[in-house]
Parts: structure tokens; C-alpha cells; sequence
């Protein structure tokens, strides 16, 4: 028969250590792969879609999207109000294209289809609500 000490000691052991795969899990989850080559599905007609764009704006603290991440101020994703959470997406701003994923589905602020997060904006020179392209990456895309 175990005592309540030591039982109490594995209880906690056990807890401490799902706490431990719950943040790895959310480690890989947090920050959506951003690459600058990558092929896209063609949009109807050959091209890409158009939408305006603009930042969300700085993370908030410990904030967790619709999708059910914690951004940072590191991460890189977009927010669409219809596009499904984890779809693959390039964007297209000035001469630089970048693969991302839907992040968020609620966006903050009015007359724009996409939300950047405010590092993703930075890296493609976003500044306040431009014009920006866009197409879902395709299955070859890495």
C-alpha cells in the first residue's frame, strides 16, 4: 500500500508531466510556416485573388486566435472570416510572396477580407490597408 505522500507525489509528477506535452504540443502549433518559395494553386482564371489587407495589430497577452493558437509577436498567419483554420495560403504584396496559414476566423477591424498578424505585415512591408494578392498553395508547396 502506497502512502498519501507518495501518492500525491505521482499525481503531481503525472500532471506535471501532461503540462509538458500540452506546451510542446502548442510550441508547434504556434508559429504557422512562413516560406518565400513556394508553388500556389491557380486561381480561376490563371491568376490570384485580390482583397485589402492590413495588420491586426501586436499580439496580445497569452491572445488565442478562433483556431485555437497563442500568438506572439513572432507569429506569422492571416485571419479570413470564411477560409478554414490551417488552409494553406500564398500572399502576395509589392515583390515578395509568402506561404502562411488562416490562423484566426474573427477579424478585428472593418473593410479588408484578410488580417495579417503584425509580424507577417512587417515582413512583407504592410502598412496599413493595402491591396494585397493571394491563392491557396497547392499540395507540392513547400
Amino acid at each position: 500500500m502506497t502512502t498519501f505522500a507518495e501518492r500525491l507525489v505521482l499525481v503531481t509528477a503525472l500532471a506535471f508531466v501532461a503540462v509538458l506535452a500540452a506546451v510542446a504540443v502548442l510550441e508547434q502549433t504556434d508559429e504557422p510556416v512562413a516560406r518565400t518559395t513556394a508553388r500556389g494553386a491557380v486561381a480561376p482564371g490563371g491568376g490570384w485573388y485580390g482583397a485589402f489587407a492590413a495588420s491586426r495589430g501586436p499580439a496580445g497577452d497569452a491572445e488565442r486566435t478562433t483556431c485555437g493558437l497563442v500568438l506572439t509577436g513572432a507569429s506569422l498567419g492571416v485571419t479570413h472570416p470564411v477560409l478554414p483554420c490551417g488552409a494553406k495560403v500564398l500572399v502576395r504584396f509589392g515583390g515578395d510572396t509568402v506561404l502562411t496559414e488562416v490562423i484566426d476566423n474573427r477579424l478585428k477591424g472593418q473593410g479588408r477580407q484578410f488580417e495579417l498578424t503584425e509580424a507577417l505585415a512587417r515582413r512583407l512591408g504592410l502598412d496599413g490597408t493595402q491591396a494585397v494578392s493571394w491563392r491557396f498553395a497547392s499540395s507540392g508547396a513547400r
